[in-house]
C-alpha cells in the first residue's frame, strides 16, 4: 500500500519543523541524525570484529612501511623502478607529479585513501546503506586534504606561478573573490549575458499552442514541405528548464529533431514557488502529460505519438504510459526514456540522500518555504560530483588562474527551478524509499500501474558516467515490460551525454534490442553482447522512430485548425525566475 504523505503537523510539532529547517539551511539539507546512525552503525560493528581490526591495523603499518621507503628512495636515481607499481589516480598523473617530493606526497594521500577505503567498506553487520555514506563522507574529507588542492604542494601550480611570475595566483584570488561576491549577490555566472533565452537558446521557431497553471506546450514550427505523421511530444523534467533540449543551434536536439522531418512538441513547466506548495505528484501527471497529449491531439486528431521523457518527466511519462495502457488508452505509437529510472531499488549515489530521517529533513526544509530552491538540490549534486564540479574548479580558476568561458550547457545549468513541497516529498516517499512504481503498488486513479502494461514499443537510453539515473538502474525497465525494446548506453554523463549532437569527437553508444518473448539480459550480458557505434546516439534514435513512422504527409497547421497559438516560443514559464 503506498505510504500516505505525512499530513500538517500539529501546533506542538511544528517548533521542531522549525528548527529543521534552519538547521537543513547550514547542512546543506543533509540530517545529522541520518550521519550519526551511519557512522554509529560503522563504529560499533568495527569495535565487534577484534579479527577485522588486527587486518586494518596491519594494513596501516604495511603502508607507513612503504610510505617510509619511498621517502628514503624517491630521490635516488631509478627509485621509479624499484618497489610496488605507484598507485594511480588521475590527479597525479603529470610528469611533475612524479618528482621528489610530490611524488611521496601524492602515493602517501592514495596509500591514506586506499586505507580508509578498506576500513568504511567491507565490515561485517554494517548495513549496505550505512557503509556507503560512511565510505562517501570519509571520502570526501579526505578529498579536502588532496596534495593537489593546495598550491604549495601542486606541483604543476607552482609551475604555472613560476612561468607567470606570480601572476596565476593574484588572478586565482581574483576569481575567488569575484565568485565569493556573486554567490552573496546571487548573481548569474559571469557569461550567462552571452546565452538570453529565445536569442542564443531556446531559439529554435516556433508556437505556444497550449497553457495551463503549469505547463506551456510548444509547437515546433517545420522546416520542409512533409513530416512524419506521428508527432513528438518531450516531457522534459522539471527539475530543470526545458531547453537543455534545446540549447544553442549546434547543441539543440528540438532542432535536430525538426530537422530530420518531426512535428515536434515539448512542454515548458512553470516555476513554482510557495503557493504552488500544495501541487502534488497527480498534478504533475493530469495537467503536465495528459493536458499535453490532449493538446497534441487537438492539433494532430487521429494520429498516434511519440512520447520521450527526459529524467524525472521520463519517470512521470513512465507513469502515464502504464496507467494508459491499463486503461486502453492506446494513443502512444512509441515510448522513448532517456535517463529515466522506473526502479529505484539501486539509484546509484543519490541513495546516500535517501533514508527516513534525511526525507523527513528536506521535508521540514521544503514544508517552512514551501519548495525545494535549485541551489539546495545543486549543492547535493555537486557533492556526488565533486572531484569534476568541485575540486576541479578550485584547481583551474582559484590556483591555476584560469578563466573558463562560459557555454550555453552550463548557462543552462544556472538557471534553476524550484519544486513543490507536496510533489517533491511525493516524489521521495513513493518512488526512491518505498518503490511503489516497481512493486506495483504506484496508484493512478484508484488502482495501483504496472510497466507490464505498456504495449508500445520502447527505446530507453542511459548513460556510462551517469550520477544522477546510473545506467544500472535504468536499464531494470528490462525486468518490468512485456513490449518490443531496445536498450541504449552513450558515453557521458546525465546532462552532456543527452547534449550529443553528430560530428562531436571522442563520443559513442552500444545498442541492442530485444523483441517481445526474447529471454533477459543481465547487464553485463548486455555489455558483452550489445555492439559498439562511434559518434552521437542521436540518428540512431531518429532512425527507430522513423521505422515506427508512417508515410509522410503535409505538416500540420500552427496550433491545429482553429486554434490560435498564444504566443511565440520559448513562452512566459521558461523565463520565470
Amino acid at each position: 500500500m503506498t505510504t500516505p504523505i505525512p499530513s500538517p503537523a500539529p501546533p506542538n510539532d511544528n517548533l521542531d519543523r522549525l528548527l529543521h529547517a534552519q538547521r537543513a539551511r547550514l547542512t546543506g539539507g543533509i540530517s545529522p541524525a541520518a550521519l550519526r546512525m551511519a557512522f554509529d552503525d560503522w563504529l560499533t560493528n568495527l569495535s565487534l570484529n577484534p579479527a577485522q581490526q588486527t587486518v586494518l591495523l596491519s594494513k596501516w603499518f604495511q603502508g607507513a612501511q612503504e610510505a617510509g621507503r619511498d621517502t628514503l628512495q624517491a630521490g635516488e636515481p631509478g627509485a621509479s623502478e624499484a618497489g610496488d607499481a605507484p598507485l594511480a589516480d588521475r590527479r597525479f598523473e603529470g610528469a611533475a607529479w612524479q618528482q621528489w617530493p610530490f611524488n611521496v606526497w601524492s602515493q602517501s594521500f592514495l596509500r591514506t585513501q586506499r586505507w580508509w577505503q578498506d576500513a568504511t567498506t567491507g565490515i561485517h553487520g554494517v548495513s549496505c546503506h550505512h557503509e556507503t555514506v560512511v565510505a562517501f563522507v570519509v571520502r570526501q574529507m579526505l578529498d579536502i586534504a588532496s596534495p593537489a588542492n593546495f598550491a604549495l604542494t601542486n606541483p604543476e601550480v607552482l609551475a604555472r606561478a613560476q612561468s607567470t611570475g606570480g601572476v596565476s595566483l593574484a588572478v586565482g584570488f581574483l576569481n575567488a573573490l569575484a565568485e565569493s561576491q556573486r554567490l552573496l549577490a546571487q548573481a548569474p555566472p559571469v557569461g550567462s549575458e552571452n546565452f538570453r533565452v529565445g536569442i542564443e537558446v531556446a531559439a529554435t521557431p516556433g508556437k505556444v499552442v497550449y497553457r495551463n497553471h503549469l505547463i506551456e506546450l510548444i509547437q515546433y514550427a517545420p522546416v520542409g514541405a512533409s513530416v512524419q505523421p506521428e508527432p513528438v511530444l518531450i516531457v522534459p523534467a522539471w527539475i530543470m528548464k526545458y531547453y537543455v533540449l534545446d540549447l544553442s543551434s549546434a547543441n539543440s536536439l528540438i532542432k535536430y529533431l525538426v530537422a530530420q522531418g518531426h512535428t515536434v512538441f515539448c512542454v515548458s513547466w512553470r516555476n513554482p514557488g510557495a503557493q504552488d506548495r500544495d501541487l502534488g505528484m497527480d498534478d504533475y501527471l493530469q495537467h503536465g502529460v495528459m493536458d499535453a497529449l490532449d493538446a497534441v491531439q487537438a492539433v494532430l486528431p487521429q494520429h498516434k505519438i511519440h512520447a520521450v521523457g527526459y529524467c524525472l518527466g521520463g519517470t512521470l511519462l513512465a507513469i502515464a504510459a502504464a496507467a494508459m495502457g491499463r486503461d486502453g488508452d492506446a494513443r502512444l505509437a512509441t515510448l522513448s526514456l532517456l535517463a529515466a529510472q522506473t526502479d529505484f531499488s539501486e539509484p546509484g549515489e543519490l541513495a546516500l540522500f535517501i533514508d527516513e530521517s534525511q526525507v523527513r529533513y528536506i521535508e521540514d526544509l521544503m514544508w517552512q518555504q514551501g519548495y525545494l530552491d535549485h541551489k539546495q538540490m545543486a549543492a547535493t549534486f555537486e557533492l556526488l560530483g565533486s572531484a569534476d564540479l568541485v575540486w576541479s574548479r578550485i584547481l583551474h580558476s582559484y590556483l591555476m588562474g584560469e578563466s573558463r568561458p562560459l557555454n550555453d550547457l552550463m548557462a543552462w545549468n544556472a538557471d534553476g527551478t524550484r519544486l513543490p513541497y507536496r510533489m517533491h516529498s511525493e516524489y521521495l516517499r513513493r518512488l526512491f524509499l518505498h518503490n511503489d512504481l516497481a512493486s506495483g503498488r504506484y496508484r493512478v486513479g484508484e488502482q495501483p500501474v504496472a510497466l507490464s502494461d505498456i504495449r508500445c514499443p520502447i527505446y530507453c537510453l542511459g548513460m556510462q558516467r551517469d550520477h544522477v539515473a546510473p545506467w544500472q538502474s535504468v536499464y531494470k525497465l528490462n525486468l518490468q515490460i512485456d513490449t518490443d525494446s531496445t536498450f541504449v548506453l552513450g558515453s557521458g554523463g546525465h546532462n552532456v551525454g543527452i547534449v550529443n549532437p553528430p560530428g562531436v569527437p571522442k563520443r559513442s553508444y552500444q545498442a541492442l534490442s530485444r523483441g517481445l518473448g526474447e529471454n533477459y539480459l543481465a547487464p553485463e550480458a548486455w555489455l558483452q553482447a550489445a555492439p559498439h557505434f562511434e559518434g552521437s546516439w542521436w540518428p540512431h534514435w531518429d532512425h527507430w522512430l522513423q521505422r515506427h513512422s508512417g508515410p509522410p504527409m503535409a505538416p500540420p497547421v500552427m496550433g491545429g485548425e482553429g486554434g490560435v497559438p498564444l504566443c511565440d516560443a520559448p513562452g512566459e514559464y521558461v523565463l520565470q525566475k
